[in-house]
């Protein structure tokens, strides 16, 4: 038994993604517990994953609400980096935004609920891949920064899905694609795009990547035919089976939990 915080599912990939949940200090390693009876009590408090103070409800993926308004990772640039105004010198945090939107991002094109291009930060691969779910995934484009990658994942987004359907993503694993091909077909699409953002930024602005495909597998016993949601603010005990894991989300056999949204709220772990 084990009581703490939430955190986002840790994650590596070695013949397989291998899970471990962090509980305050503890952390759970979670295949091996596939297959086994798991119990997750929400105990009622919630304290903000930046600052630590107690907070009645979570915002931006475990942030309390004064928290939310001064801290650049709770920006709307964050999910739409295409809004990145650093370069106006309005950034909140400006030494967090040199650290972690200043820098090499990767454009890449991954199979989920289907194809879909996204975007990370070169540092990353793969988490960025396993958190969403992803059985294969190719990286494409390198870029100098957040706010280019969000222009150019935009532009591909035009012929291509950006999202990812997470009920598609977890009832089961897609048939292979050819992520080469894909590319191949994509890139010539957003010649114009890119010679433009090089031109304003320079030419080492945008970079093609030579890179192998990615195979994904997850620890998945049984894929769920129906998805039952289950939330801590509805459901303060969620027991069951614990089925699988894929992407941020635990797979019980009385549904599925994504983690990474309860991010600060204090729970008891049995198991």
């Amino acid at each position: 038994m084990t009581t703490g915080t939430l955190s986002k599912m840790k994650s590596t990939l070695d013949n397989g993604v291998h899970y471990s949940l962090p509980v305050g200090d503890n952390d759970v390693a979670l295949n091996a517990l596939i297959g086994k009876p798991l119990t997750l009590t929400y105990t009622g408090n919630i304290y903000c994953d930046a600052c630590g103070n107690k907070t009645n409800k979570s915002f931006s993926q475990g942030h309390c609400f004064p928290c939310t308004r001064k801290l650049a990772r709770c920006d709307m640039c964050i999910l739409k980096p295409e809004t990145c105004h650093f370069a106006e010198g309005t950034c909140r945090e400006p030494e967090w935004g040199e650290k972690f939107c200043m820098t090499d991002h990767v454009v890449y094109l991954s199979n989920t609920s289907g194809l879909k291009v996204g975007i990370t930060r070169a540092s990353q691969i793969p988490t960025r891949w396993i958190d969403q779910g992803a059985t294969q995934a190719l990286p494409i484009l390198r870029v100098k920064s957040r706010h280019l990658s969000g222009l150019v994942e935009i532009a591909i987004a035009e012929f291509l899905a950006d999202k990812t359907n997470w009920r598609t993503m977890l009832k089961g694993d897609n048939a292979d694609i050819d992520l080469k091909e894909e590319a191949r077909r994509l890139l010539p699409k957003i010649d114009a795009k890119i010679f433009s953002l090089r031109l304003q930024y320079g030419f080492d602005a945008v970079e093609p990547v030579q890179h192998d495909i990615v195979e994904i597998s997850y620890p998945v016993a049984e894929h769920p035919s129906k998805i039952t949601s289950l939330n801590f603010d509805k459901e303060p005990v969620i027991s069951g089976v614990l089925k699988g894991i894929k992407g941020q989300y635990l797979i019980f056999d009385t549904g599925v939990i994504n983690i990474r949204k309860f991010t600060g709220y204090e729970i008891i772990a049995a198991y």
